[in-house]
C-alpha cells in the first residue's frame, strides 16, 4: 500500500545536523498518522507514494523543521520558584506560578542555565534554528482506523513539544510544528 493522506506509517530514522553529527536515532519502528499532527509537513510530503521498504533522505531547513531560534522565548526566573534538585536540561510544562506572566503557558521550557538567584528557561524547541538531515525508513503502511483519524494523532509526534492547556485556558494554536 502506498503512503497517502490518513494512513498509518511505521518509521525508523536517523537525524543528523548539517555537519553529520547524529542527533537522534530511532531503531525500532514507531507508527505515525499521516495527515494528522504526528509528522512535520515536509516529512509527510516526502513520504507520499512511498511503500514499505523504501528509504528517503531529506534536508530540512529550520523553517521546515522546528523554526528559527527566537531569543524572545528566553526567560530569567527566580531560582526559588524551582525545585532544589533542578538541573540543566530539565523540562517544564509552562512556567511555575510567580514567573513572567508574559511567557506563553502552552510551551515546554528547558533549563539552559542555573545561577544562584536565577534560572534561565528556554521555550524554543531544542532543534530550533538547526538545519537537519533525516534518513527515513518505511517499515509498514496501513489504513488508519476511524478513531485514529478522529484524534488526528497516534500520540507519537515527530519531536513535538506541545502542551495541552488546562480546560479553563483560552484556546491557543499549537506552539511548535
Amino acid at each position: 500500500m502506498p503512503i497517502s493522506e490518513q494512513c498509518v506509517v511505521a518509521l525508523t530514522w536517523t537525524l543528523k545536523d548539517t555537519l553529520g553529527e547524529v542527533l537522534d536515532e530511532l531503531d525500532e519502528p514507531i507508527e505515525f498518522l499521516v495527515g494528522g499532527k504526528d509528522l512535520l509537513a515536509k516529512i509527510e510530503e516526502a513520504l507520499q507514494g512511498h511503500v514499505a521498504g523504501d528509504s528517503i533522505d531529506l534536508h530540512l531547513e529550520p523553517q521546515d523543521a522546528f523554526g528559527d531560534y527566537d531569543d524572545r522565548l528566553l526567560f530569567l526566573e527566580p531560582r526559588d520558584r524551582f525545585p532544589a534538585d533542578i538541573e540543566e536540561g530539565m523540562g517544564f510544562e509552562g512556567l511555575p506560578d510567580g514567573c513572567n506572566p508574559a511567557a506563553p503557558r502552552d510551551r515546554l521550557y528547558f533549563v539552559s542555565d542555573i545561577y544562584p538567584d536565577h534560572v534561565v528557561l528556554d521555550g524554543n524547541h531544542p532543534l530550533a534554528g538547526i538545519a537537519l538531515r533525516v534518513r527515513l525508513k518505511v517499515h509498514a503502511v496501513r489504513e488508519a482506523a476511524e478513531e485514529e483519524i478522529g484524534r488526528g494523532t497516534l500520540g507519537t509526534g515527530f519531536f513535538r513539544m506541545e502542551v495541552t492547556p488546562p480546560d479553563d485556558a483560552p484556546p491557543a494554536s499549537p506552539t511548535l510544528h
